[in-house]
């Protein structure tokens, strides 16, 4: 979420006032924040504030997105928040779920995911953390700009899930029957049969108009909106 917008920031504090304490298991697919400049910032206390309340209820995970990947040690010591790998698989009930922010299986975005190559590699975080953060906040503005640019050239189909690296993830996991994850902002239930096995890939919504949350009760997913 923005840190300018408090309208995503009242959603999510709602949901944690509200639903989230609910739940023995919070996990979080990445782009909490629309920007996290490194875990030197001092921006968003009240959500830092609210997810370490929750942790003395629930248990926290979290994988990165490609707006917060700079999140960090001190930042998951703070919170009590896990901090996940790209793609994690995780048992819902009987079932098994891959979890995963989602901009890896947008491969046909060839310069995206060279950025994210760089960008991801130790050395340019480790780099770009030394910057102070008017330069870290001048450069994010520039690479935003940028991207929001090239957005309008592209074909809306390069932006969204190549459906072949959705089928190799979902037999690198052994076909689980659920994958989730965010990023493409177009919420949806694909389903897919593999050697007789149905499978569904949930794709969450954002939180620009309205907040909404999966959660697992009885045996099923659900979408839940704030």
């Amino acid at each position: 979420m923005d840190d300018s917008s408090e309208k995503d920031k009242e959603y999510f504090l709602y949901f944690l006032n509200n639903h989230a304490k609910k739940f023995p298991n919070i996990f979080i697919l990445g782009d909490l924040f629309d920007w996290w400049p490194g875990d030197d910032t001092y921006q968003f206390k009240k959500i830092i504030s609210g997810l370490k309340k929750l942790s003395k209820k629930s248990k926290l995970f979290f994988i990165c997105g490609n707006r917060d990947y700079l999140i960090g040690k001190k930042f998951a010591k703070e919170t009590k928040i896990t901090l996940l790998s790209d793609h994690e698989l995780i048992q819902l009930g009987n079932e098994s779920a891959i979890i995963l922010h989602g901009d890896t299986l947008c491969t046909d975005d060839k310069n995206y995911q060279r950025f994210r190559q760089f960008s991801r590699a130790w050395i340019s975080k480790k780099g770009y953390l030394l910057f102070p953060k008017f330069l870290k906040d001048y450069i994010f503005k520039l690479v935003r700009k940028k991207s929001n640019n090239d957005k309008s050239f592209k074909v809306e189909s390069i932006m969204d899930v190549n459906e072949d690296s959705v089928k190799k993830l979902f037999k690198k996991y052994n076909y689980p029957s659920i994958m989730i994850h965010g990023h493409t902002h177009r919420p949806k239930v694909h389903r897919y049969k593999f050697n007789g096995i149905n499978s569904e890939r949930w794709v969450l919504s954002d939180w620009y108009k309205s907040g909404s949350f999966l959660s697992w009760k009885n045996g099923k997913l659900k979408n839940i909106k704030i």
